[in-house]
């Protein structure tokens, strides 16, 4: 599945307050607990992270 930063954004906020049951668009996920929203978590930003790899980032440094 093709995870959004939407969904990635959901899920930090679930994970946050404590709620275990999550939406995305029209399903629902009840996860078992905290750890595993944290593995599913880490699944999703793995996958974003990957499918944005090729865009190519600059870092702009200036002395002053």
């Amino acid at each position: 599945m093709a995870w959004t930063q939407s969904q990635i954004d959901t899920l930090k906020t679930a994970i946050a307050t404590g709620t275990k049951t999550v939406n995305y668009g029209d399903k629902t996920v009840t996860y078992q607990d905290i750890p595993a929203m944290m593995t599913a978590l880490a699944a999703m930003e793995a996958e974003v992270g990957a499918s944005t790899s090729g865009r190519s980032t600059f870092a702009a440094h200036s002395r002053g």
